[in-house]
């Protein structure tokens, strides 16, 4: 591995450490800075004229979203009104990339390589959200943020032909779940967020590996049947399908929201969860139904290991559904 590269990547993972372990908002500040100019550099690895324009709008969008912040810190220091706290909300919503400033995110994800779309897709949403946290309470921004992310998310889905905007717009489906798990409590939002990365970085690891990025390669690629199976398995477990592993933060929090009595809100999000699973669905369907030759002497797709880690983790949500359903 790159000498520098590593060096990024360290200091990526220091200023997201400094930004969730601070107490201080100018420190949080900081830390998300030398997060964004660690991953900065990260993006640019293969020097395509694609991943340059990338991270260019990802630069723009995090740096605007970072003067807001600091600048509703500084008033927010100065005057405790509630709307420098939402002004402050919504910058974090932006560097997340949450709906209805999701603009920039499938665009940047098209750009980026798989490798770069996990960490956009999960480490770089810990330290805006553990921020989040910290002002987070149940009001009417906060519900239409969470409805729109669902919505947004599951429309995005609809008549997609690229697999990275697809799963940018599974993560903003994604994350109005995980807003709504810290509005209920910290540990739901962990198992949340543990599960929806285990998932995530599974399906991108077997796209990864078969070098796919557009829909059309899943269709016209011979693949073997068993590749097949794993492939779509990992991705209807994205989308929360029981009884694999995704469906079981979903099904924790519809438990949790119905006895809150919180009903419109769990319809809502059940209903376009549905939407994009169809999606999906639809997707599997329409490539198992397509005659393709398995030839005897034809390679894998990929590696054996990866099958077989990628099925244990698809499975795991069997066995698993008691342990993390406890409080």
């Amino acid at each position: 591995m790159n000498l520098s590269l590593m060096l990024f990547l360290f200091t990526m993972i220091v200023g997201t450490t400094v930004s969730i372990s601070s107490s201080e908002w100018i420190i949080m500040w900081i830390g998300l800075e030398v997060n964004l100019m660690s991953f900065i550099p990260i993006m640019k690895t293969s020097k395509s004229p694609y991943e340059s324009e990338a991270s260019m709008k990802y630069f723009i969008v995090q740096a605007m979203a970072s003067t807001l912040l600091m600048m509703a810190v500084l008033l927010m220091e100065m005057n405790t009104q509630p709307m420098w706290v939402i002004i402050l909300m919504a910058t974090l919503f932006l560097k997340m990339g949450a709906a209805p400033f999701h603009i920039w995110y499938p665009g940047v994800m098209q750009g980026l390589s798989w490798e770069n779309c996990i960490i956009l897709m999960t480490w770089q949403k810990i330290a805006p959200m553990i921020m989040i946290s910290y002002l987070m309470v149940n009001t009417l921004m906060t519900s239409i943020i969470v409805t729109m992310c669902v919505i947004v998310g599951a429309v995005g889905t609809m008549n997609q032909t690229s697999l990275r905007k697809l799963m940018a717009y599974s993560s903003i489906s994604h994350l109005g779940w995980l807003i709504m798990s810290m509005l209920m409590s910290n540990y739901y939002w962990v198992v949340y967020f543990t599960l929806y990365s285990t998932v995530t970085i599974v399906t991108v690891t077997i796209f990864w590996s078969m070098s796919t990025f557009h829909m059309s390669q899943i269709m016209n690629k011979k693949m073997e049947s068993k590749t097949k199976i794993v492939l779509f398995s990992s991705i209807l477990s994205l989308g929360g399908m029981p009884p694999f592993m995704g469906f079981i933060p979903k099904w924790i929090m519809i438990q949790n929201m119905i006895s809150s009595e919180n009903y419109i809100m769990i319809m809502i999000m059940v209903m376009s969860t549905l939407i994009t699973l169809y999606a999906y669905l639809r997707m599997s369907y329409s490539a198992f139904s397509l005659s393709n030759e398995s030839l005897y002497w034809q390679m894998p797709e990929f590696n054996k290991s990866v099958m077989f880690l990628s099925m244990a983790v698809t499975l795991l949500g069997i066995p698993i559904i008691g342990v993390v359903s406890m409080p």
